[in-house]
């Protein structure tokens, strides 16, 4: 998979971003009215005829360009590992009624997908025939 990236400094606007601002700035009156500058990072495939994927961050502007690509695209990892957890480890069987076995469950959920991880990693495991 290869893109084209652009990271531009923008100050995004609307309720959202006023309300943020002046909650950071301690209240409305010791707000400046100034909006605080996020990095909008664009994503266009080399095939795509335009943008298709936006991400705002608020890291500081010094981040490489690299390390926000990397960061936006983590989402799919996640999902792929939650997707992993839901369907191939059983997160989602879990048919208890106390949080104690609700406990049990995840933590053998969660070990059991570390587990697997881990052999995914190991550069000396066996690919199967």
């Amino acid at each position: 998979m290869t893109s084209h990236f652009a990271a531009i400094r923008v100050r995004p606007s609307g309720k959202e971003a006023s309300r943020t601002a002046q909650e950071q700035a301690g209240g409305r009156s010791r707000w400046d009215g100034v909006l605080p500058v996020r990095t909008l990072l664009v994503e266009q495939p080399e095939e795509a005829d335009g943008p298709t994927g936006y991400w705002m961050s608020n890291l500081p502007a010094t981040t490489p360009v690299a390390d926000l690509v990397r960061w936006a695209k983590m989402r799919w990892r996640i999902e792929h590992d939650y997707r992993e957890l839901k369907h191939g480890l059983g997160l989602d069987h879990f048919e208890g009624r106390t949080w104690r076995g609700w406990h049990h469950h995840v933590t053998l959920v969660t070990a059991a997908q570390a587990f697997l991880t881990l052999r995914r990693l190991d550069p000396k495991a066996q690919t199967p025939a």
